[in-house]
């Protein structure tokens, strides 16, 4: 949530994400801030496939990979990439070259790529080297807040 932007150009948060799935049509029926808080959490693990398909387009049609917890899917370019049935054909011919035909390729593209006077593509996956902030406790009124607005969502 934190890497996309509301409407206001601010990193989502569990309460405008919900809002902006319920402002999509047809939203599902049960996308409150607290369920997106738990499953951002990893407390709900099993959503609906009309949830995460309204998570999706309430985060600017990103791919439903993008929302599954590993590191491989951080890669948004690299994932809205891969929904191009050409992008998918370039990769599956890549796939049994030796490393360094591949490296000799990824070469070529890169100037390619420049010639044409397109942005460079960042190596890795964004934010892999950054350490993971530590979660802020609630305070008393915060966590009653919280359970509060939960109950409400059942």
């Amino acid at each position: 949530m934190a890497q996309r932007k509301d409407a206001r150009g601010r990193a989502f948060v569990s309460r405008t994400l919900s809002q902006a799935v319920e402002d999509l049509p047809d939203p599902p029926a049960t996308t409150s801030f607290a369920l997106i808080a738990k499953l951002a959490g990893g407390q709900q693990d099993n959503p609906t496939i009309k949830t995460v398909l309204a998570l999706c387009r309430a985060l600017g049609d990103v791919p439903p990979a993008y929302l599954l917890p590993h590191p491989g899917y951080d890669d948004l370019a690299a994932l809205e990439a891969f929904e191009d049935p050409l992008a998918r054909r370039v990769l599956a011919l890549l796939s049994d070259l030796p490393e360094s035909e591949v490296h000799q390729v990824a070469a070529q593209l890169e100037q390619r790529r420049k010639a044409l006077g397109l942005p460079s593509v960042p190596d890795g996956v964004p934010g892999a080297g950054k350490p993971k902030r530590a979660r802020r406790r609630r305070t008393e009124t915060e966590a009653a807040q919280y359970a509060a607005d939960a109950l409400e969502g059942l």
